[in-house]
């Protein structure tokens, strides 16, 4: 197995290492164990109003601790503690702060089997096929769907069961690869905001998907109705498998028609992957229309509902790319090549070198490293309004930060950096 191993390493800095600069550091991770310089740097932090997303966070989860009545309170309690070493931890924290929007909107749409009936509000059973009728003239999910075959099915079944899941780990995984030092914990971020907003909306505002109408006509749904696998059900009668008719029958969210986040993933995925490798969109856009085919093929969502998870990411992808998404820089092969980072909509003189602070924030590191002021580059000779900050400056943690809003160029940063 040595062999290999050395084969592979090889192979992957004759890849990925061939053109790295020597005196880089924007693309290094954090090492450290040290719980100390996490508490350091807490203490030195200049909290901003981007910050507020924490105490969301934070609110969403202890809702979520006391509606949840499966895993135990000793069991929940030992998870908290888990995440809590993991976000303080230098080394576990880069990965874990990016995260976090992610796993809050995970635990907030486990726990939606346990909020009581008498908490939520009415089933709109009506207004989304009239929506439908008046804006396309049809219910286009019927009318997909009217005709069905296992070749069919399966084309289905591709996009909605198995790629959606897989997707996004093979673009956080490409964009940590090729895209510029910092992108990946914008993507985090967004995924995880985007899919949030979708659940809290699924919640306050809660629509019946077609196959109900399909089951049950219009007549008014309460929450004592199972959910349906609707066309995946044919799916696991061709595959011999009991997957998709178990898993959708105790779904948490039965009537979370409005937004469709399998449109609102997809798209969100495909805004970045078009932004990183803008030579596959044409590809990337046929997945979105694939996977909209699917969901109403399958009858899991009307066409307003993949417009409004589309949209939903469309707006997401809109606020970090005109504020927090590092440009790609074309003549880079791989995120190690990278001596500079800038902005995506920043002038193209407005090259700023990060200190190896903010690099290691960049790549999911505590929210307060953010903060850090840019450098200018060295090829950009004009002076700045803005204190500059330099490599030199890195045993100065106290002094970076605080500094960008002495000018209107510089934006204030954000929690999807």
């Amino acid at each position: 197995m040595v062999f290999p191993i050395n084969v592979i390493r090889r192979k992957f800095r004759k890849v990925f290492l061939s053109d790295i600069s020597p005196s880089s550091t924007v693309a290094r991770l954090e090492r450290s164990w040290s719980i100390r310089k996490t508490i350091s740097k807490i203490e030195n932090h200049k909290f901003t109003f981007t910050d507020l997303q924490y105490l969301l966070d934070f609110v969403i989860i202890c809702f979520v601790f006391f509606v949840v009545e499966q895993p135990g309170t000793l069991v929940k309690l030992s998870i908290g503690v888990l995440f809590t070493f993991a976000l303080l931890i230098p080394i576990t924290s880069q990965f874990f702060f990016p995260f976090l929007p992610i796993a809050t909107w995970l635990l907030l749409f486990y726990s939606c089997r346990f909020i009581p009936a008498s908490w939520r509000p009415p089933i709109w059973v009506r207004v989304l096929p009239s929506l439908e009728t008046i804006l396309y003239g049809d219910n286009l999910s019927n009318v997909l769907a009217g005709k069905n075959s296992p070749v069919l099915d399966i084309l289905a079944w591709i996009p909605y069961g198995l790629v959606h899941f897989g997707a996004p780990f093979v673009c956080s995984a490409l964009i940590f690869l090729f895209a510029s030092p910092g992108t990946l914990p914008v993507f985090a971020r967004s995924f995880g905001y985007m899919n949030l907003i979708g659940v809290a909306i699924q919640l306050f505002f809660p629509c019946s998907p077609p196959w109900y109408e399909n089951l049950y006509g219009l007549v008014p749904a309460t929450y004592d109705v199972k959910g349906s696998p609707g066309g995946l059900a044919r799916v696991d009668q061709i595959l011999g498998l009991d997957l998709y008719t178990s898993s959708f029958t105790a779904s948490p969210v039965v009537f979370g028609a409005f937004p469709s986040l399998h449109s609102g993933c997809a798209t969100l995925e495909v805004l970045f992957m078009s932004f990183v490798f803008p030579r596959l969109t044409p590809v990337l856009n046929g997945y979105v229309l694939w996977i909209w085919w699917s969901t109403m093929y399958l009858t899991h969502h009307y066409f307003i509902d993949l417009i409004g998870g589309a949209l939903l990411s469309i707006s997401v992808f809109y606020l970090v790319s005109r504020n927090y998404l590092p440009a790609v820089q074309g003549d880079k092969s791989s995120r190690w090549a990278y001596d500079y980072i800038q902005l995506a909509n920043e002038p193209p003189r407005m090259k700023a070198r990060l200190t190896e602070e903010f690099t290691k924030s960049a790549e999911g590191g505590f929210s307060s490293l953010l903060e850090t002021s840019l450098a200018s580059s060295p090829n950009d000779s004009s002076s700045s309004d803005w204190e500059i900050k330099t490599l030199a400056d890195t045993d100065e943690f106290s002094r970076a930060f605080g500094n960008a809003g002495k000018s209107t160029s510089m934006k204030e940063k954000s929690p999807f950096e």
